[in-house]
């Protein structure tokens, strides 16, 4: 039997690295031909992904090789630099070391008994939305080349759309936008106050820019979605000139991090605080790794919740005086905890979010309906598709960002008593937006299908 073996990289970020850990581990479980190697970029203070990456050497034996490509010099900082242009320009610094190490993979390859099999032949380079300047590498030595989208199809509209874009606006123009877009990938027309910040500004739409150019060069796009949750967005990429596309999600990591984070008992902890409410009675807010709040916006949310009255677990931040007596017995402030976890468990009935797409996909596969926080990133177009374009999210607020008009508690208590109501139409909908997903990575639903027929074009080498 022909063995194969894929190499993965990307940026070194949760957000970014942990889905290719998870789609490198759909698809050698899909096919045992297969086997991977992910190159690591290191960056300093990461210590908690450092930690998942050490845990799942340990977990993923053979299978899944890790190789730590070696330090580079950072670039110098720079403080008016976006972060995506920083991580840019260190991918670039990477790459003669992953020339050499694929180099060294491929020589593994040629030194072999090439009747014997036993080392796998080289089928294909996955690189992640801020790591396209491999692909370079990828046509220096010959090797089929893939874009794995960790984020929506509709934000690889958009992306896509951008060369076009940068036609017809000046950056000046894109800064002061005040007319609706039209996007392929959207049914209806998009407003500049939901598109990523950074992309506003001049660098960090020359860096998307640059990257949304460079998916046209590869030899097929896998995204972390599927045919039944983006139907329209999929669609609309049949009509253009580009890769072919492969929703192969929802790619989770359904353990999350309660299987190797260092503060178990703290989680169980809240676990245990769980087990004993109500069925879907607690509402549960996360602002994801990155977000943060002023200390009157924190007052803000915590007079929401007040004034709402439903059971809550959130995370600790600055609290208003008493605010923790007169809510004891219905609700849990909390430091750390393993996001999917507290999901998947029965007594969460509603979930605010800053809507990041890994934390959209946890949510709807265990059917609790959002109510939309976004922050940062592309975090405002995920809220705007699935509130305005899916009708599978509660609106608290679809264009907030660092700086934005703050959220009064009036707004918070509205957003979270609509979400917790158990007959809503959004909370149909998203149980059969669960259990469509649930299928689609079943075998013969589409998303499998999609990654069949993946795995069949690289065993191939079509």
């Amino acid at each position: 039997m022909t063995k194969f073996e894929v190499v993965l990289i990307a940026t070194p970020g949760f957000g970014n690295f942990v889905p290719i850990v998870e789609f490198a581990q759909r698809l050698i479980d899909h096919d045992p031909r297969f086997s991977a190697t992910i190159l690591i970029i290191t960056m300093p203070g990461r210590p908690l992904l450092d930690t998942y990456i050490q845990s799942r050497v340990v977990t993923s034996a053979t299978k899944i090789k890790f190789v730590h490509l070696p330090t580079v010099d950072h670039p110098s900082p720079d403080q008016s630099q976006i972060f995506v242009a920083h991580v840019s320009s260190l991918v670039e610094k990477q790459k003669p070391n992953v020339r050499q190490a694929i180099t060294n993979l491929m020589g593994t390859e040629l030194d072999s008994d090439s009747e014997s099999n036993s080392v796998p032949q080289l089928a294909g380079l996955f690189v992640d939305m801020f790591c396209t300047s491999i692909i370079d590498v990828a046509k220096e030595l010959d090797i089929p080349c893939y874009l794995y989208f960790a984020s929506p199809a509709s934000f690889l509209s958009f992306m896509l759309h951008l060369p076009i874009l940068d036609t017809q606006l000046t950056t000046t123009e894109l800064a002061e936008l005040d007319t609706e877009l039209v996007i392929p990938g959207f049914v209806n027309p998009v407003p500049p106050s939901v598109l990523p910040p950074v992309a506003l500004k001049r660098d960090g739409f020359s860096c998307f820019l640059y990257h949304g150019r460079r998916y046209f060069e590869t030899k097929g796009i896998i995204i972390n979605t599927l045919q039944e949750l983006e139907p329209h967005t999929l669609n609309s990429f049949s009509t253009s000139q580009m890769p072919r596309v492969y929703p192969i999600g929802p790619v989770l990591d359904l353990a999350g991090p309660a299987q190797w984070h260092p503060d178990q008992a703290h989680h169980q902890n809240i676990l245990n605080w769980l087990d004993d409410q109500p069925l879907s009675s607690v509402v549960f807010l996360c602002f994801g790794s990155m977000g943060s709040f002023d200390v009157q916006q924190v007052r803000e949310i915590a007079h929401g919740l007040e004034r709402a009255g439903v059971r809550f677990l959130c995370l600790e931040e600055v609290l208003p005086n008493g605010f923790l007596e007169r809510t004891v017995g219905i609700g849990l402030v909390c430091g750390w905890v393993s996001q999917v976890s507290i999901l998947a468990h029965k007594a969460i009935g509603g979930f605010v979010s800053h809507c990041g797409w890994n934390s959209i996909l946890e949510s709807l596969w265990h059917a609790v309906p959002i109510a939309t926080w976004p922050i940062y990133a592309e975090q405002q177009m995920n809220a705007f598709m699935m509130v305005k374009e899916l009708g599978l999210a509660v609106e608290i607020r679809l264009d907030y960002k660092m700086g934005s008009r703050m959220v009064l508690e009036e707004e918070v208590e509205e957003g979270i008593k609509t979400l917790m109501d158990g007959d809503s139409e959004v909370r149909k909908k998203v149980k059969e937006m669960s259990q469509k997903a649930k299928m689609a990575v079943r075998e013969n639903g589409s998303s499998c299908t999609s990654l069949g027929t993946l795995i069949d074009e690289l065993a191939n080498g079509v």
